[in-house]
């Protein structure tokens, strides 16, 4: 059986940068994960790689930006005041922030930089603009109807 659109996988994966750093493991967690392939669950170069592998198979993959979380756009820093966090909210640089923009939508960015009057934050997700590098092994297959 090979895996096709709708159908509900079960996968182990290893994930690195260019430079071998490794960001995420499903091995060392010892649980792999669970999703249906198509249906927008994980990055689309990814779940592109999944269809036609079999139970047993290990497949290692090259993402682009494009085919993972896009790339780094400049419009994504932007500079808000400090009277956009509570009070008593410490700053500190390459902290993950999150909050919501004035339409209620939820919002997270990374703090780049700040000073008294005002943060830069970077709304780009923190692995746009990276190539991304995927070892997948099929742990298990559940046909869709």
């Amino acid at each position: 059986m090979t895996i096709k659109n709708g159908d509900t996988v079960s996968i182990h994966y290893k994930g690195t940068f260019e430079d071998g750093t490794e960001f995420d493991n499903s091995f060392e967690r010892g649980e792999p994960i669970t999703c249906q392939v198509g249906a927008g669950m994980l990055i689309s170069g990814f779940d592109n790689a999944l269809t036609g592998m079999k139970v047993g198979e290990t497949k290692n993959i090259n993402l682009s930006p494009e085919e993972a979380y896009g790339e780094h756009i400049a419009e994504g820093v932007q500079q808000v005041t400090r009277d956009c966090f509570p009070e008593d909210f410490e700053l500190v640089k390459e902290a993950t922030v999150y909050g919501k923009n004035a339409a209620g939508e939820e919002m997270i960015a990374t703090i780049l930089d700040f000073d008294d009057t005002q943060a830069t934050l970077d709304f780009n997700h923190p692995m746009a603009g990276k190539n991304l590098n995927f070892e997948i092994n099929i742990v298990d297959i559940n046909e869709s109807e």
